[in-house]
């Protein structure tokens, strides 16, 4: 379902944003401001979710989440312009990136209104993002949760959701690394230590990703 079919019409801005904004009144270095130039088409403020626009109660860590809509000149996702966007505005922001006939999502983990991780959706992977909660803060962790492909029960602690996601990354950081070394690993013995841990790796991995049973990932 479309972002405009979810939210009421109290909650669309439809502002433009000059690109300009962001990077000539911070300290950006040049490759960053390239990046916006080169990477980014146009920038649109689509929606704001607030206690005022969609009646969802603020709390003190999420007063607002805002909706940007970003045109881009290529399928490429500017993660350096976003971060200056983000720490240039002090709310939660949820992106939705177009080039051509491609859709992607994104969405940053903030703390302290300082971005701390970034979520991105595959393109043209559709989303059922639900912007249903007791509280604003409640409705940006499901969000979040909506990008998590990792199994989880929605019992679970926010923050514990968020560090399994974070571990399933590193192992498979560390896991893509051990591949490459064992291919240009020349060495028997060195080849035989790095199989092991390789092995020991893909079995932590196989642990967190286990599915309980009773465990709905239908999110």
């Amino acid at each position: 379902m479309t972002l405009e079919k979810l939210l009421p019409k109290a909650a669309r801005v439809n502002k433009f944003i000059p690109k300009s904004k962001f990077y000539e009144k911070t300290n950006v270095n040049k490759q960053i401001k390239d990046e916006f130039i080169s990477k980014i088409q146009k920038i649109t403020w689509k929606y704001k979710l607030a206690e005022s626009t969609i009646g969802i109660n603020k709390t003190e860590n999420v007063t607002e989440i805002q909706i940007f809509d970003i045109e881009l000149k290529q399928q490429y996702i500017p993660k350096k312009a976003l971060k200056i966007i983000d720490s240039s505005i002090p709310y939660q922001i949820l992106y939705r990136f177009s080039f051509k006939n491609y859709v992607s999502y994104g969405i940053s983990l903030k703390k302290k209104k300082k971005p701390e991780n970034y979520y991105f959706s595959e393109w043209n992977n559709e989303i059922d993002f639900d912007f249903d909660g007791t509280d604003l803060e409640i409705v940006y962790q499901k969000i979040i949760k909506s990008f998590i492909r990792v199994p989880f029960k929605e019992s679970d602690n926010f923050t514990k959701i968020v560090q399994k996601d974070k571990q399933v990354k590193l192992l498979q950081a560390e896991i893509t690394s051990i591949e490459q070394k064992i291919t240009k690993e020349q060495q028997l013995n060195r080849k035989v230590d790095l199989n092991k841990t390789l092995k020991q790796k893909k079995k932590e991995l196989d642990m967190l990703l286990e599915q309980d049973p009773n465990n709905d990932i239908s999110h």
